[in-house]
């Protein structure tokens, strides 16, 4: 067990643990969140959600029903009116900035989590643990940022860890995703996609793809795409630990 603040003791410790973390949080987001609870197109295994919902709970506090209730709404109002958070409707500057808010907002929206939300885990887990303390979970990393890193560089860290997801899921994607980028199929949204950064996102920037056919595992389109989520579910398929409903074309 390392001691007391020994990850800060060099200066690129603390950088590989977050870019290794926040690429963590990013699959967990892709694969757990997206592609099987919002989607339904692959069942993961309980041994390999678990961890998933687990590194959620203490990365982000997100709750599974509202993030998947808001993402829903998202694909039935995609840059119309009733968007959470469209660049479009809202300008991509706020996006960016308080995409985090605008999500706060539409799943606070009366009956937004009973319509979109359904089909979420509810077991005893979920229902005690992971949405009901969801603020319990930041704080237990909290602490382990601060046992690692010490008492400055750890809250640094952790910092950075909590403003992850509202920036790069929040902002880029659903922000720069509708804004910025190619297209490869002419949807009725103004979905783009913003490779060449896909092993940063776990496949989430190939947005127009995702947008042109949402129930796909798959997300790359085009020879010279690449999505590393989808090369993570072939692996979990390998050993057994997800089954792909439907992968597109």
């Amino acid at each position: 067990m390392p001691d007391f603040g020994s990850w800060a003791a060099d200066w690129w410790k603390p950088i590989l643990f977050v870019v290794i973390a926040g690429h963590i949080t990013n699959v967990c987001v892709t694969l757990f969140l997206h592609r099987a609870q919002t989607h339904r197109s692959v069942k993961l295994h309980y041994l390999a959600a678990l961890p998933m919902r687990l590194w959620l709970w203490l990365s982000t506090a997100i709750v599974t029903k509202e993030w998947v209730a808001c993402h829903r709404k998202h694909h039935a109002f995609a840059d119309r009116e009733g968007d959470p958070h469209s660049p479009l409707m809202e300008g991509l500057r706020n996006i960016v900035l308080k995409g985090a808010f605008y999500y706060r907002k539409a799943v606070r929206q009366p009956g937004v989590l009973e319509k979109y939300g359904k089909g979420t885990p509810n077991d005893w887990l979920e229902r005690h643990v992971l949405s009901r303390l969801n603020w319990v979970g930041i704080l237990v990393m909290l602490l382990a940022d601060v046992y690692l890193f010490g008492f400055f560089v750890g809250p640094l860290v952790w910092g950075i860890q909590m403003i992850w997801i509202p920036f790069w899921a929040a902002g880029i994607i659903n922000g720069v995703g509708h804004a910025v980028g190619y297209r490869n199929f002419n949807v009725k949204d103004a979905s783009r996609n913003i490779s060449p950064i896909a092993i940063w996102l776990g496949g989430e920037e190939l947005h127009n793809n995702h947008h042109h056919d949402p129930h796909s595992a798959k997300f790359k389109a085009k020879w010279y795409e690449f999505d590393v989520g989808w090369v993570y579910l072939r692996l979990l398929s390998f050993f057994g630990l997800a089954k792909i409903e439907y992968a597109g074309s």
